[in-house]
């Protein structure tokens, strides 16, 4: 009788790497490269006037439908389901 090959299980991992392996014809190192780390730029925005856009922008939509009539508001919601729903071809 001839030598028998120990089986071994591969875990998800392991064969997903020999997958892209064998599809790309290299062995590939075992880590990964460096993450390059994106430079930011500074915020140079004045801090007190960025928290007073938030807090209009979070209080302008309340105040607006506020202000409009009960039918105002269904004309703009029904033009803006038309509008969401009509551009459906152009989703992929």
């Amino acid at each position: 009788m001839g030598k028998q090959r120990k089986k071994t299980r591969l875990d998800v991992a392991e064969i997903a790497l020999a997958v892209v392996e064998r599809a790309i014809g290299e062995k590939l190192a075992g880590k990964p490269k460096p993450e390059q780390i994106e430079v930011s730029k500074p915020d140079t925005r004045n801090p007190a006037a960025v928290a007073l856009s938030k807090l209009g922008a979070s209080k302008g939509g309340k105040a607006r439908a506020k202000a409009l009539s009960q039918k105002k508001r269904v004309q703009i919601a029904k033009k803006a389901a038309k509008t969401r729903w009509s551009n459906t071809k152009k989703r992929g």
